[in-house]
């Protein structure tokens, strides 16, 4: 029990790290270009983005964790965790793309590509434990609207 909680604590903590450094990026211009930009009727306040990341984040790391915790030598686990890291990856660079280098177009391509690889992150975890997949639903239904929205802000722009 003591080894699954120290994994999914550090999972927790890495995808913690992961949302910071994105935040990094997004802070650049969150005040400044983004407020130019048109946006689509249902853009949600800019207050929400940080409460909601921060709570996926956590599913997102305790779900890391209790997969890792299956142990690692096993194959199915490594093969989820590699889907998980990759598109922790993808979580990171879109804020790189959108709001670092203001690129909406790159970014709507990365979060096509973070979707489709959070599905087979899904299909994996849950062949290793069904809680963990379950845990990463809020997370894919909440990239499915940031990829809405982001398709919203490039089509008006």
């Amino acid at each position: 029990m003591k080894k699954k909680v120290f994994r999914i604590s550090i999972a927790v903590l890495i995808c913690i790290l992961i949302g910071f450094l994105g935040s990094i990026a997004t802070q650049t211009s969150i005040d400044t270009w983004y407020q130019t930009l048109n946006k689509p009727f249902f853009t949600p306040p800019n207050w929400i983005f940080a409460p909601v990341w921060t709570i996926l984040y956590i599913m997102m790391g305790i779900a890391a964790g209790i997969v890792w915790s299956r142990g690692f030598y096993h194959k199915w686990v490594k093969v989820a965790l590699y889907h998980f890291g990759f598109q922790l990856l993808l979580n990171a660079a879109w804020s790189i793309f959108f709001f670092g280098l203001q690129n909406p177009l790159i970014a709507l391509l990365d979060i096509i590509a973070l979707f489709i690889l959070l599905l087979f992150t899904i299909k994996w975890f849950k062949v290793v434990n069904t809680t963990a997949a379950y845990l990463l639903i809020p997370y894919v239904i909440w990239v499915a609207f940031a990829a809405a929205l982001n398709f919203g802000i490039w089509q008006l722009n």
